[in-house]
């Protein structure tokens, strides 16, 4: 694996750059204090629309720029997603997706949790640590010796130290330099305004 050299490296015009933390359990933790109450469900949603996963995905992810799912085209996305080997699950409040959990277990032994989160007017309602709670549990439902998860610079300013409080330790750092997705016409100019855009 090719190593950055020390110092600062160089970020073209046009991309956007973020260190990537990898994270793993290798035995399932006790569960964390969790609100009760709220009227939150969890559905298992078997080969989920295009369309519904893709507007889940984008209300979570535009304000961190979740990106890659949004560069796959339907055959590529549909592979994924209707995979037997992945689950999607979907936080539901009043009738509507408003949370995702998306558990890997294509290689044996192991699952990831490819994507997670919820939606910006459930931050900070103890809502990712309600559905974190359920996703440690599906993961550990299976005869898997490690669940892991990576996050990274470009998501939310507390998400590392959920995923360690919720039972994840890092194991791997990686810098991950993509297209900028409000230049590509993926996401719009005003999504995640936090992170300049660099033309």
């Amino acid at each position: 694996m090719a190593t950055l050299p020390l110092g600062y490296s160089e970020v073209p015009p046009g991309k956007i750059a973020a260190v990537v933390t990898c994270l793993e359990m290798t035995q399932r933790p006790a569960l964390r204090r969790e609100p009760m109450g709220q009227g939150w469900s969890v559905d298992h949603v078997e080969r989920p629309s295009l369309d519904r996963y893709r507007d889940l995905f984008r209300r979570i992810g535009q304000d961190w720029l979740w990106l890659s799912r949004l560069n796959l085209d339907d055959a590529k996305l549909a592979a994924i997603i209707h995979d037997p080997a992945v689950e999607v699950r979907v936080l539901r409040v009043d009738g509507r997706d408003e949370g995702l959990m998306e558990l890997d277990f294509r290689e044996a032994g192991t699952c990831e949790l490819l994507f997670f989160g919820v939606t910006p007017g459930l931050v900070g309602q103890g809502a990712g640590r309600w559905l974190m709670n359920r996703a440690i549990a599906c993961a550990w439902s299976r005869p898997i010796g490690r669940f892991w998860v990576h996050t990274c610079t470009l998501d939310h300013p507390g998400a590392l130290d959920f995923y360690v409080r919720s039972g994840f330790r890092a194991f791997a750092r990686r810098v991950e330099v993509a297209d900028d997705p409000r230049l590509a016409g993926t996401m719009p100019r005003s999504a995640a305004p936090q992170v300049p855009i660099i033309e």
